[in-house]
């Protein structure tokens, strides 16, 4: 077959593939996040947030503040890399939030109003497939991919160099360690056919968070937290897919020098539309809400998420433009 004739089916496998997935953001994974790519892939993810609760959302721990109501908005840019590890498929990412976040929170039976702006924690992560097909390291290796059963491992870190004042309850920085340690599980439902694929997805992880030795004038220190994400998706035509989400968050229990809070116990739901622009952009929308939420005590949280992500491949340029011949 000629080059150019054979570009014409590996570029629909390039896109179908999913070069670009919706990163993941905080605590929040969206759908297809952890499908596979080329490696040598390259991508600069755009990404807005709005969110309000109980809670600070930009402290993955969720720590809840009974009566309270804060909102926060916030844009993060970063950089994915899609790499070939030990033969496996891996990605290195780094994310950068920067935003604002004010709400009423009750402290000490009163309500206060607290307001901060800036940078937050910037994030690390990386993740390495172990079981499933190998890295695709080449066009043939593209066009031979499905994912069957899949697991990766993954590891996250936050540094704590983000905004912070310790005379408010409220910051973007924390001003302690946190990271996730998880095992992204990807199971394809049917044929791998673009338009066609189906996938039930689930990660379970565990966030960890030194002390914040410096909260107020006192010491935060938070429980390990275990988190479980599922998503189905489905795609709608070649372009478009969606997906309906859940959430499960265990334990993270807080405590302010010797007072302990509740650990949480708490479910949500939402939904993922998502829809490859070209093969070098692609967009999702998100949105989140918690159920069963009534009790003081319970995590209230809902918010959207919309994610621009551009990405290149020096093999997509060229079979663009073999393409073109």
């Amino acid at each position: 077959m000629k080059p150019a004739a054979w570009m014409r089916f590996v570029l629909p496998m390039l896109f179908a593939v999913g070069v670009l997935p919706p990163p993941p953001v905080h605590a929040q994974v969206p759908a297809r996040s952890y499908w596979k790519t080329l490696s040598g892939a390259n991508a600069v993810p755009l990404i807005f947030e709005s969110m309000s609760g109980n809670t600070n959302p930009f402290d993955p721990s969720f720590t809840v503040n009974p009566e309270s109501n804060v909102g926060a908005t916030m844009a993060i840019v970063g950089y994915l890399r899609a790499i070939p590890l030990f033969g496996r498929a891996a990605t290195a990412a780094v994310l950068v939030p920067v935003g604002h976040i004010s709400g009423d929170l009750k402290v000490a039976n009163a309500m206060v109003t607290e307001t901060a702006r800036g940078f937050g924690d910037p994030t690390i992560e990386l993740c390495i497939n172990v079981l499933g097909p190998p890295a695709q390291v080449n066009l043939v290796d593209v066009l031979r991919y499905e994912p069957g059963f899949s697991v990766d491992l993954i590891g996250d870190l936050a540094i704590p160099i983000g905004e912070y004042d310790n005379t408010r309850h409220v910051n973007l920085g924390q001003n302690r360690w946190y990271g996730r340690l998880g095992a992204p599980v990807v199971w394809q439902l049917g044929a791998w056919v673009p338009g066609r694929r189906t996938t039930l997805e689930f990660l379970p992880g565990v966030w960890f968070f030194g002390a914040n030795d410096d909260y107020v004038g006192t010491t935060l220190e938070t429980d390990p937290m275990f988190q479980l994400d599922v998503h189905l998706t489905q795609d709608f035509t070649e372009r478009i897919w969606g997906a309906l989400d859940g959430a499960w968050y265990k334990g993270g229990k807080a405590t302010i020098d010797t007072t302990e809070g509740a650990a949480l116990n708490n479910l949500a739901v939402g939904f993922t539309l998502g829809y490859q622009i070209n093969e070098n952009l692609s967009l999702t929308f998100g949105y989140k809400s918690t159920i069963k939420d009534s009790e003081p005590g319970d995590l209230q949280l809902d918010g959207f998420m919309v994610s621009l992500v551009a990405g290149w491949h020096s093999i997509i340029e060229g079979a663009r433009r073999l393409k073109g011949e």
